[in-house]
């Protein structure tokens, strides 16, 4: 299995439950009964496949507490 080349980083200070990230990476994130995002599988750090590497990007892009950021994988 190859390394991811992405991991999308939340910030679990900085958010404040909105959940548009669940919105538009329901593929690697779910929503708490509050609206807050959980990661399928748990943990802060989710390996981002490289077909949702834009969809990622987007929702860091939209994240209006700045909550999400895009580290480097592997």
């Amino acid at each position: 299995m190859t390394e991811p080349r992405a991991l999308l980083h939340i910030d679990w200070t900085a958010c404040d439950g909105r959940g548009l990230c669940t919105e538009i990476l329901p593929e690697l994130l779910i929503r708490d009964d509050w609206g807050y995002p959980l990661v399928r599988g748990g943990g802060s750090d989710v390996p981002v496949p490289d077909r949702l590497l834009d969809s990622a990007a987007e929702a860091v892009a939209l994240c209006p507490r700045l909550a999400l950021r895009l580290l480097p994988g592997g």
